[in-house]
This record gives structure tokens, C-alpha cells and sequence, in this order.
């Protein structure tokens, strides 16, 4: 990862409560000093996102993230904004976990937009770094146009965005994907 680094990081995450985010707190607690989404005893119906209320623009995002249980599959939303009379959040995610076979840990995600992938990782090197059932510590660099994504120090993403029309700030969210029983973990945000 760049040497580059801020002389101090705020934390958006106190340890104890969700002050500062919002969201759907059926699908979102705090437990152990992480928040956790999901339940292992029973399905999500659809994506749940616990958002910030602060929007941000250039940032560097340190946290780290645990996937447990049968779906497998969550992100972090940032440059983001909640689809209007919706459940939606509309803009990049940090993907993590799996999606039709392929290893999406640290993968771009154009959420509610462009759904689509706009970059992968090297599924092999994902394959090696990615801690299954553990935390992974996870990092999300926006300056500019220029996104970041590294999964415990291993760079996924190097993606300059080149449509003009898409947002530069935004909330940044916490997600757990509609399916089977799981739970994605949260921490040191």
C-alpha cells in the first residue's frame, strides 16, 4: 500500500452504539465492539444497508470485515446515496465474499447504477490473502477519480472512473446481501 499516509484517521464507529449511521436496525447490531448484520438463523430477504449520516468525498477507509454463515456475500457502499422510497443504496461498493463461483473480496461494484463489476482482483492472489471466517483488514482510497482497494495489503483495485455523471461524495454503507442466513462483521471503522 502507498506510503502515503493521513496523520490521523476519525473513527466512524464508537463500539458501542450505531450513533452516526441509519438504516434498518432489524438487520443491524452491535456485538463484541463490531457491528454485525445478518443472522445466522434466518434468510435476509433483500440488501440492507446501515448508513453513515455524514456524506464523504476524498477519504482513505480503514476496517475490517468478516464474513460467517451460508450467503457469503456483503459490502461496503461509499460515494453513495439512499435510492429515494427504496431499500436501495445507489453507488460503488467494495464487495466482498462470492458471487456465482468467483472470488469478489475487494472487487468494484456499481450498486443500483450500473450493476455491473467494474474491477476484479487477481482470483488467484484473493484466493491466497482472503481470510475465510476471520477479519480482513480492508482499505477504500478515493481521491479524485482515482478508487483504491486493498484486502489485508494486497492491492484488488486501481480504477479511475471516466463518466463524468457519477458522483465524487457520498454516505458510506454496510451491507448484507438478500439470502441464505449469514452475518457480516464490521470492526475498527
Amino acid at each position: 500500500r502507498s506510503e502515503e499516509q493521513p496523520k490521523e484517521f476519525t473513527p466512524l464507529f464508537d463500539k458501542k452504539t450505531l450513533t452516526g449511521w441509519e438504516g434498518n436496525l432489524d438487520f443491524f447490531r452491535v456485538q463484541q465492539q463490531a457491528i454485525v448484520a445478518g443472522q445466522l438463523t434466518r434468510k435476509t430477504p433483500r440488501n440492507e444497508f446501515l448508513c453513515t449520516t455524514r456524506e464523504y468525498g476524498d477519504f482513505e477507509l480503514r476496517l475490517k470485515a468478516k464474513l460467517v454463515g451460508e450467503g457469503r456475500n456483503a459490502g461496503i457502499q461509499f460515494r453513495s446515496r439512499r435510492v429515494p422510497n427504496h431499500t436501495e443504496v445507489q453507488g460503488y461498493q467494495c464487495d466482498m465474499g462470492q458471487n456465482r463461483g468467483k472470488n469478489i473480496w475487494g472487487a468494484l461494484y456499481d450498486e443500483s447504477r450500473r450493476r455491473r463489476f467494474l474491477a476484479y482482483g487477481d482470483q488467484e492472489k484473493l484466493t491466497q490473502t482472503v481470510k475465510r471466517d476471520n477479519w480482513n483488514d480492508l482499505v477504500v482510497r478515493c481521491q479524485g477519480a482515482k478508487i483504491q482497494i486493498w484486502v489485508n495489503a494486497f492491492q484488488s483495485v486501481d480504477y479511475t472512473e471516466k463518466e463524468k455523471n457519477i458522483a465524487s461524495r457520498g454516505i458510506i454503507g454496510l451491507q448484507i446481501h438478500g439470502g441464505p442466513p449469514s452475518e457480516a462483521w464490521y470492526k475498527d471503522i
